[in-house]
Protein backbone atom coordinates (compact mmCIF):
# COMPACT_ATOMS: atom_id res chain seq x y z
CA UNK A 1 0.00 0.00 0.00
CA UNK A 2 1.24 3.13 -1.35
CA UNK A 3 1.04 5.76 1.87
CA UNK A 4 0.05 9.69 0.77
CA UNK A 5 2.12 12.15 2.80
CA UNK A 6 -0.60 14.25 4.69
CA UNK A 7 2.50 17.37 4.20
CA UNK A 8 1.46 20.25 1.88
CA UNK A 9 3.32 22.63 0.96
CA UNK A 10 1.34 24.71 -1.27
CA UNK A 11 3.21 27.69 -3.29
CA UNK A 12 0.46 30.35 -4.75
CA UNK A 13 1.59 33.33 -6.23
CA UNK A 14 -1.02 35.78 -7.68
CA UNK A 15 -0.36 39.08 -9.25
CA UNK A 16 -3.53 41.28 -8.70
CA UNK A 17 -4.11 44.90 -9.88
CA UNK A 18 -6.01 46.93 -7.96
CA UNK A 19 -8.25 50.03 -9.70
CA UNK A 20 -8.78 53.16 -6.97
CA UNK A 21 -11.27 52.46 -4.62
CA UNK A 22 -12.70 54.27 -1.58
CA UNK A 23 -12.65 52.06 1.84
CA UNK A 24 -9.22 51.82 2.99
CA UNK A 25 -8.98 48.37 4.91
CA UNK A 26 -5.65 46.90 6.79
CA UNK A 27 -4.20 43.83 5.09
CA UNK A 28 -4.47 41.75 8.13
CA UNK A 29 -7.75 42.49 9.41
CA UNK A 30 -8.74 42.28 5.02
CA UNK A 31 -7.85 38.85 5.08
CA UNK A 32 -9.24 37.64 8.38
CA UNK A 33 -12.39 39.37 7.69
CA UNK A 34 -12.91 36.98 3.88
CA UNK A 35 -11.86 34.22 6.35
CA UNK A 36 -14.47 34.97 8.64
CA UNK A 37 -17.13 35.37 5.69
CA UNK A 38 -15.97 32.12 3.42
CA UNK A 39 -15.79 32.05 -0.62
CA UNK A 40 -19.15 32.52 -2.31
CA UNK A 41 -20.91 29.49 -2.37
CA UNK A 42 -18.65 28.07 0.86
CA UNK A 43 -18.21 28.48 4.56
CA UNK A 44 -16.29 30.42 6.52
CA UNK A 45 -13.65 29.87 9.28
CA UNK A 46 -13.59 30.96 13.07
CA UNK A 47 -10.06 30.89 13.30
CA UNK A 48 -7.83 34.47 12.68
CA UNK A 49 -4.55 35.03 11.72
CA UNK A 50 -1.85 35.65 13.56
CA UNK A 51 0.64 38.33 12.45
CA UNK A 52 4.11 36.93 12.38
CA UNK A 53 7.14 38.99 12.55
CA UNK A 54 8.51 36.26 11.36
CA UNK A 55 6.00 36.04 8.45
CA UNK A 56 6.67 39.82 7.62
CA UNK A 57 10.09 39.51 7.23
CA UNK A 58 9.02 36.62 4.93
CA UNK A 59 7.30 39.25 2.97
CA UNK A 60 9.90 41.91 3.14
CA UNK A 61 11.98 39.41 1.56
CA UNK A 62 9.59 38.66 -1.35
CA UNK A 63 9.24 42.10 -2.37
CA UNK A 64 13.01 41.38 -3.45
CA UNK A 65 12.03 38.85 -5.84
CA UNK A 66 13.57 36.11 -3.49
CA UNK A 67 11.01 33.11 -3.53
CA UNK A 68 8.68 31.79 -1.09
CA UNK A 69 10.92 28.80 0.35
CA UNK A 70 14.26 31.05 0.23
CA UNK A 71 12.24 34.00 2.16
CA UNK A 72 11.25 31.18 4.89
CA UNK A 73 14.80 29.90 5.46
CA UNK A 74 16.22 33.53 5.38
CA UNK A 75 13.95 34.81 8.19
CA UNK A 76 14.08 31.14 10.35
CA UNK A 77 10.63 30.59 9.70
CA UNK A 78 9.61 26.90 9.44
CA UNK A 79 6.01 26.25 7.93
CA UNK A 80 4.13 23.19 7.18
CA UNK A 81 1.88 24.74 4.32
CA UNK A 82 2.61 28.26 3.02
CA UNK A 83 1.00 30.58 0.32
CA UNK A 84 2.45 34.18 -0.84
CA UNK A 85 0.31 37.08 -2.77
CA UNK A 86 1.80 40.08 -4.29
CA UNK A 87 -1.02 42.85 -5.09
CA UNK A 88 0.32 45.76 -7.07
CA UNK A 89 -1.51 48.99 -7.56
CA UNK A 90 -2.81 49.78 -4.28
CA UNK A 91 -3.95 53.01 -3.66
CA UNK A 92 -3.27 54.50 -0.03
CA UNK A 93 -7.24 54.12 0.42
CA UNK A 94 -7.48 50.58 -1.73
CA UNK A 95 -9.90 48.57 -0.45
CA UNK A 96 -8.13 45.90 -0.06
CA UNK A 97 -10.33 43.19 1.53
CA UNK A 98 -13.01 43.14 -1.72
CA UNK A 99 -10.31 42.37 -3.67
CA UNK A 100 -8.32 39.58 -1.43
CA UNK A 101 -12.37 38.14 -1.33
CA UNK A 102 -12.70 38.19 -5.23
CA UNK A 103 -8.65 37.23 -6.30
CA UNK A 104 -7.35 35.48 -3.34
CA UNK A 105 -10.31 33.56 -1.30
CA UNK A 106 -9.49 30.14 -1.91
CA UNK A 107 -5.89 30.38 0.18
CA UNK A 108 -7.16 33.15 2.59
CA UNK A 109 -9.66 30.97 3.94
CA UNK A 110 -7.53 27.80 4.13
CA UNK A 111 -7.99 26.34 7.65
CA UNK A 112 -4.72 25.37 7.28
CA UNK A 113 -2.82 28.53 7.79
CA UNK A 114 -2.51 30.09 11.28
CA UNK A 115 -0.28 32.83 10.33
CA UNK A 116 0.13 35.76 8.47
CA UNK A 117 2.92 38.48 7.44
CA UNK A 118 2.84 41.51 5.08
CA UNK A 119 5.35 44.06 3.59
CA UNK A 120 3.81 47.59 1.68
CA UNK A 121 6.48 49.42 -0.24
CA UNK A 122 4.70 52.30 -2.19
CA UNK A 123 1.67 50.45 -3.67
CA UNK A 124 2.88 47.00 -3.99
CA UNK A 125 1.78 44.84 -0.82
CA UNK A 126 3.15 41.05 -0.30
CA UNK A 127 1.35 38.36 1.21
CA UNK A 128 2.35 35.44 3.26
CA UNK A 129 -0.06 32.67 4.70
CA UNK A 130 1.60 30.22 6.83
CA UNK A 131 1.00 27.19 8.93
CA UNK A 132 4.23 27.46 11.35
CA UNK A 133 5.88 24.41 11.94
CA UNK A 134 4.70 23.41 15.59
CA UNK A 135 5.27 20.04 16.16
CA UNK A 136 3.62 18.28 19.78
CA UNK A 137 6.28 18.22 22.96
CA UNK A 138 7.56 14.53 23.68
CA UNK A 139 6.51 15.27 27.32
CA UNK A 140 2.78 15.60 25.88
CA UNK A 141 3.22 11.89 24.00
CA UNK A 142 0.28 10.08 26.74
CA UNK A 143 -2.03 13.16 26.36
CA UNK A 144 -2.13 12.70 22.29
CA UNK A 145 -1.87 8.86 22.64
CA UNK A 146 -5.42 9.44 24.91
CA UNK A 147 -6.41 12.27 22.63
CA UNK A 148 -5.97 9.85 19.19
CA UNK A 149 -7.70 6.97 20.86
CA UNK A 150 -10.40 9.35 21.82
CA UNK A 151 -11.33 10.90 18.33
CA UNK A 152 -10.23 6.76 16.86
CA UNK A 153 -13.29 5.51 19.08
CA UNK A 154 -15.33 8.26 18.21
CA UNK A 155 -15.16 7.98 14.89
CA UNK A 156 -15.63 4.19 15.03
CA UNK A 157 -19.11 4.62 16.90
CA UNK A 158 -21.05 5.65 13.78
CA UNK A 159 -21.14 3.46 10.24
CA UNK A 160 -19.55 5.47 7.33
CA UNK A 161 -17.70 4.67 3.84
CA UNK A 162 -14.32 4.17 3.50
CA UNK A 163 -13.84 4.39 -0.20
CA UNK A 164 -15.96 2.06 -1.53
CA UNK A 165 -16.19 0.27 1.34
CA UNK A 166 -18.95 0.55 3.81
CA UNK A 167 -18.76 -0.38 7.77
CA UNK A 168 -20.92 -0.49 10.40
CA UNK A 169 -20.29 1.30 13.80
CA UNK A 170 -17.54 -0.64 15.70
CA UNK A 171 -16.53 -1.26 19.34
CA UNK A 172 -14.29 1.08 21.36
CA UNK A 173 -10.56 0.13 21.19
CA UNK A 174 -8.14 0.08 24.16
CA UNK A 175 -4.28 1.05 24.44
CA UNK A 176 -1.81 -1.47 24.19
CA UNK A 177 1.60 -1.21 25.83
CA UNK A 178 3.33 -3.28 23.28
CA UNK A 179 1.64 -1.62 20.44
CA UNK A 180 3.06 1.81 21.40
CA UNK A 181 6.50 0.65 21.33
CA UNK A 182 6.03 -0.60 17.83
CA UNK A 183 4.77 2.42 16.92
CA UNK A 184 7.52 4.72 18.98
CA UNK A 185 10.18 2.95 17.19
CA UNK A 186 8.57 3.08 13.92
CA UNK A 187 8.49 6.91 14.19
CA UNK A 188 11.68 7.22 15.60
CA UNK A 189 13.16 5.38 12.63
CA UNK A 190 11.04 7.08 10.09
CA UNK A 191 12.44 10.59 11.24
CA UNK A 192 16.12 9.74 11.64
CA UNK A 193 16.11 8.42 8.62
CA UNK A 194 13.70 10.60 6.38
CA UNK A 195 11.19 8.28 5.20
CA UNK A 196 7.63 7.18 5.53
CA UNK A 197 6.83 3.62 4.20
CA UNK A 198 5.74 0.49 6.04
CA UNK A 199 8.97 -1.18 5.39
CA UNK A 200 11.43 -0.05 7.51
CA UNK A 201 14.93 0.58 6.85
CA UNK A 202 16.02 -2.54 8.55
CA UNK A 203 13.45 -4.51 5.65
CA UNK A 204 10.76 -5.16 8.67
CA UNK A 205 6.88 -5.03 8.15
CA UNK A 206 4.29 -3.94 10.67
CA UNK A 207 3.92 -7.42 11.62
CA UNK A 208 7.27 -7.83 12.15
CA UNK A 209 7.69 -5.00 14.34
CA UNK A 210 4.70 -6.02 16.44
CA UNK A 211 6.01 -9.33 17.11
CA UNK A 212 9.24 -7.86 18.19
CA UNK A 213 7.48 -6.75 21.10
CA UNK A 214 6.61 -9.25 22.56
CA UNK A 215 2.84 -8.62 21.56
CA UNK A 216 0.84 -12.12 20.52
CA UNK A 217 -1.80 -11.34 17.50
CA UNK A 218 -4.23 -12.96 15.45
CA UNK A 219 -4.28 -10.07 12.81
CA UNK A 220 -2.41 -6.26 12.54
CA UNK A 221 -2.63 -3.21 10.83
CA UNK A 222 -0.77 0.10 10.39
CA UNK A 223 -1.82 3.79 9.63
CA UNK A 224 1.14 6.35 8.80
CA UNK A 225 0.89 10.20 8.34
CA UNK A 226 4.17 13.01 8.31
CA UNK A 227 4.17 16.55 8.07
CA UNK A 228 0.79 17.55 10.55
CA UNK A 229 1.00 18.51 13.79
CA UNK A 230 -2.02 17.55 16.29
CA UNK A 231 -3.99 14.44 16.75
CA UNK A 232 -7.11 16.16 15.59
CA UNK A 233 -5.45 16.86 11.98
CA UNK A 234 -3.99 13.04 12.15
CA UNK A 235 -7.08 11.40 12.51
CA UNK A 236 -8.95 13.41 10.29
CA UNK A 237 -6.09 12.78 7.43
CA UNK A 238 -6.96 9.04 8.19
CA UNK A 239 -10.19 9.36 7.47
CA UNK A 240 -10.05 10.50 4.59
CA UNK A 241 -7.75 8.12 3.05
CA UNK A 242 -10.22 5.05 1.88
CA UNK A 243 -7.40 2.35 3.09
CA UNK A 244 -6.36 4.18 6.43
CA UNK A 245 -10.62 4.44 7.42
CA UNK A 246 -10.63 0.68 6.56
CA UNK A 247 -7.64 0.30 9.28
CA UNK A 248 -9.52 2.36 11.48
CA UNK A 249 -12.92 1.21 11.24
CA UNK A 250 -12.02 -2.59 11.33
CA UNK A 251 -14.52 -4.07 13.80
CA UNK A 252 -11.83 -7.10 14.74
CA UNK A 253 -9.13 -4.87 16.14
CA UNK A 254 -9.22 -4.52 19.60
CA UNK A 255 -6.45 -2.66 21.13
CA UNK A 256 -4.17 0.13 19.01
CA UNK A 257 -0.91 1.92 19.72
CA UNK A 258 0.20 5.36 18.42
CA UNK A 259 3.23 7.66 18.66
CA UNK A 260 5.27 10.30 16.91
CA UNK A 261 8.44 11.69 16.73
CA UNK A 262 10.14 14.59 15.55
CA UNK A 263 12.73 16.03 13.20
CA UNK A 264 12.74 19.66 12.33
CA UNK A 265 15.50 19.07 9.40
CA UNK A 266 13.19 17.57 7.60
CA UNK A 267 10.13 19.18 5.45
CA UNK A 268 7.76 16.46 6.99
CA UNK A 269 9.18 17.38 10.39
CA UNK A 270 6.39 15.12 12.18
CA UNK A 271 5.72 11.36 11.72
CA UNK A 272 3.46 9.50 12.58
CA UNK A 273 2.36 5.47 13.37
CA UNK A 274 -0.88 4.28 14.61
CA UNK A 275 -0.80 0.22 15.26
CA UNK A 276 -3.51 -1.78 15.25
CA UNK A 277 -4.30 -5.39 16.97
CA UNK A 278 -6.53 -7.95 17.56
CA UNK A 279 -4.41 -10.38 20.87
CA UNK A 280 -4.56 -14.01 20.35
Amino acid sequence: MTEPHVLRQILVFLVITLTPLTAAADVVNAVNKVRAQGCPGGPGTASRLRESPRLNAVARQLSRGIDLRRAQSDAGYHAVASASVRISGVPPNGDVESIVGRQFCSPSTDPTFREIGTFRRGTDVWIALAQPFAPPAARDAGAVSRRILELTNEARSRARRCGSATFAAAGPLSLSAPLERAALDHSKDMAVNRYMDHTGRDGSSPADRITRTGYKWRMVGENLASGIMTPEEAVAGWLQSPHHCENLMTPRFTEMGVAFAVNAATDAGVYWTQTFGTPR
